[in-house]
């Protein structure tokens, strides 16, 4: 039997106003996360719909009791991130267009890619979350304690379960399809089709939120802008020309600008490795808050106010 817990976890959006630049003290990042909870949506959904397609193939019960736990979390993610997301409509009504196109995307994707495509696809992305997830909650003190407690909360709820449910996603894909070397071949499909989903959610956001409001070019978060500036610098004649002019639409930040390049490498390796066969997401090395907060919540601290809720002890 699984042992994923499914964690029914409300956060405060609608009490009062959720601000875009959520983190003021590393705007690329808020607007990152920003993005997130749309995409988030989007892709819970159709796992929701692979995962229920898959389920009557699934011959052995103790994977499809994990193939529910898992969808069952995913559930409450997205659960979470649409109250995220509504917070962000409501202040921006234009944002509700951004959402329905990402949703759009993964809606026609569920429509007319395989069963096994898509197991395919979301066993290659979760295989990435483990390290990418776990670089974040490692420098969770800059990344999200200094923001707004109930979107940091949130994101912190998701990455740590994200992580506990690890191996979930390549047991259901190993008992439906079984084909590792599927899996790999089309990883650059996968991940060239999520990378243009970002691509069009941030330019949506340069495009319908004001810049005094997201404080930064959306497409910070890809570091083209950055490499561009960079090149002009040795090469300021390359300016004239319409590619390498300065971005019309903000300031552009580093991602992480703050976390050592050797910590980036070593999550860029762990991505990469975690699409090759043999890969086995359990025996990856889990961030120590991980723990930490599985055993507050288990302690009944309230980790919807994961920096706020001080030291209460019950929920309540």
């Amino acid at each position: 039997m699984t042992d994923l817990q499914v964690r029914k976890i409300r956060f405060a959006f609608a009490d009062y106003p959720v601000p875009f630049n959520w983190n003021p003290s590393d705007p690329a990042f808020s607007l990152a996360a920003n993005v997130l909870s749309f995409l988030f949506l989007a892709i819970e959904k159709m796992i929701n719909a692979t995962v229920h397609e898959a389920l009557p193939t699934i011959t052995d019960p103790e994977i499809a009791d994990e193939a529910l736990a898992f969808v069952r979390q995913e559930g409450q993610h997205s659960m979470a991130h649409r109250q995220h997301a509504k917070a962000l409509i409501k202040a921006y009504p234009a944002l509700r267009e951004t959402l329905d196109e990402i949703m759009a995307v993964y809606d026609d994707l569920t429509a007319t890619t395989s069963v096994k495509y898509r197991l395919a696809y979301i066993a290659d992305l979760e295989a990435t979350f483990t390290p990418t997830f776990t670089m974040m909650l490692n420098n969770a003190d800059t990344l999200f304690a200094p923001g707004d407690d109930r979107v940091a909360s949130l994101f912190l709820w998701h990455f740590v379960e994200e992580i506990e449910h690890r191996s979930s996603a390549l047991i259901i894909y190993d008992a439906v399809v079984g084909d590792p070397w599927y899996r790999m071949r089309i990883a650059p499909r996968v991940f060239g089709h999520g990378q243009a989903v970002l691509v069009k959610a941030a330019d949506s956001f340069n495009s319908r939120i004001p810049l005094e409001e997201r404080k930064v070019d959306a497409m910070s978060i890809f570091g083209s802008e950055l490499w561009k500036a960079a090149l002009t610098k040795w090469v300021p004649s390359l300016q004239k020309y319409r590619p390498f002019a300065p971005s019309e639409l903000g300031p552009t930040y580093r991602l992480y600008s703050h976390i050592p390049i050797r910590e980036q490498v070593a999550v860029a390796y762990g991505v990469l490795r975690s699409q090759l066969p043999g890969h086995n997401p359990a025996k990856q090395k889990l961030p120590p808050l991980a723990a930490q907060w599985l055993a507050r919540y288990d302690a009944g601290y309230d980790v919807s106010r994961w920096y706020s809720a001080g030291n209460q002890t019950s929920r309540g």
